[in-house]
């Protein structure tokens, strides 16, 4: 097994003494630990931090999108439009619902959807767009807004990778209609390895996600004039024991949307959740100093291009990417090789373009339907790694493996030609 000089790192936060102090002062109490104050807090001051209305929190961010998914009421022949290059939880919620799923192709600058792309994709049938904020650098989301709005469509922002994430001075998951998050491990900040929070400015749709997250069905409920009884059993008094029994005597039920799952963000994670976004400043500073570094080394490189800041985008950098352009087939993959293997700098690709993935091929992907997308990620995409508690001396390391391994595939490449 290959013992990396700069491993890939399995947490992309830090823990330390406010985040072990959080949980063991709830350990050592009697408070309940599945649901309560921290949870609440949480959601509160992650809305403030990112200028949402509503924050509801679940247990991971393909919860938040499978919840995301319920709440635009897509139906069979409904189509809906994602980007290529994404994880494949992005757009899992839509594999069993009959919805087709048309990947648009993505801007070669920020990786993310390319409007363009997206308004060749649209028909009378497209209900939403899924976007993905690629590697921490926001979306076109201004030009995307205007394309959803004008074709009456919902906007889904899959903010997995956007903590921190910036766009004309706002926060991401606030432009669309729903925004997605994700407190995996590797993720900017965590609330114990796995988390997730849904962000909307609908008071309507963040009662709904209360409701469907914590067992509750997404239902609607009507008022009875006057409270009904089973037999001799009348509703108990308001000070009685807790029966369990909700709103059996009160109210009466009409069109059920879904009945509801066991999603709620524990006690322990939201604490830690809280501590972690105090912190997320500082961890979100650390990734861009480090990427500020390779992308002044690593963008003076002969057909190097870095995945940087964009014009009113700051990059929160959950992933370093650079991109070889103009590489012959092959380059990258050697290079990429010999940084693993012989620099041992450990290399994660993210992520193969999910329409030529087997269960999406099965609807109709093939190869050629996003160009662009299949480019980058056949030939040029390279993600190096990145975290904050990388040494200077190994983003040091990696900015000279990668001169060093690039000078040898280059060379090696034009002796073959000549040859």
């Amino acid at each position: 097994m290959t013992e990396f000089v700069v491993p890939y790192h399995g947490q992309g936060s830090i823990f330390d003494e406010t985040d072990i102090a959080a949980v063991a002062g709830l350990l050592r109490s009697d408070k309940h630990l599945s649901s309560g104050f921290e949870r609440r807090a949480f959601e509160q001051e992650f809305a403030d931090d990112v200028g949402a209305g509503h924050a509801v929190s679940v247990t991971s961010c393909t919860m938040a999108l499978e919840l995301a998914t319920h709440l635009l009421d897509l139906r069979p022949g409904d189509e809906v439009i994602a980007s290529p290059l994404t994880f494949q939880a992005t757009v899992s919620p839509l594999l069993t619902r009959g919805i087709t799923v048309r990947f648009a192709d993505v801007d070669p600058e920020s990786l993310a959807l390319d409007p363009a792309g997206v308004l060749r994709q649209i028909t009378p049938r497209t209900r939403a767009v899924y976007i993905t904020h690629y590697g921490g650098l926001a979306a076109d989301l201004d030009r995307l807004r205007a394309l959803a709005d004008a074709h009456d469509i919902a906007l889904v922002e899959d903010c997995a990778h956007a903590l921190g994430t910036r766009y004309r001075g706002r926060g991401v998951g606030t432009i669309g209609d729903v925004g997605c998050w994700s407190f995996h491990s590797l993720k900017n900040m965590s609330t114990l390895g796995q988390g997730g929070m849904v962000t909307t400015g609908s008071a309507e749709w963040a009662g709904r996600l209360r409701r469907v997250s914590s067992i509750e069905p997404d239902a609607d409920f009507t008022a009875r004039p006057a409270p009904t009884a089973f037999g001799a059993h009348e509703s108990p008094l308001p000070d009685d024991p807790e029966r369990h029994c909700k709103n059996a005597y009160t109210h009466d039920c009409g069109t059920v949307r879904a009945g509801g799952t066991n999603a709620i963000m524990s006690e322990p994670a939201a604490a830690v959740g809280r501590t972690q976004l105090a912190k997320l400043p500082s961890f979100v500073a650390r990734r861009r100093g480090l990427a500020g570094y390779l992308n002044e080394r690593l963008g003076a490189l002969p057909g190097v291009r870095v995945h940087g800041d964009l014009p009113e985008r700051e990059h929160s950098y959950h992933l370093y990417t650079i991109r070889l352009e103009g590489a012959a087939p092959g380059v990258r993959d050697e290079l990429i090789r010999r940084l693993h293997h012989e620099h041992r700098v450990e290399i994660i690709l993210r992520y193969f373009p999910l329409h030529l993935l087997p269960e999406w091929r099965a609807r109709g992907g093939a190869y050629g339907q996003a160009p662009v997308a299949e480019r980058i990620w056949f030939q040029e995409l390279i993600n190096l790694p990145i975290y904050p508690a990388m040494r200077d001396s190994q983003v040091e390391y990696v900015a000279d493996a990668v001169t060093t391994a690039l000078r040898d595939v280059t060379a090696g490449s034009r002796t073959a030609v000549t040859s």
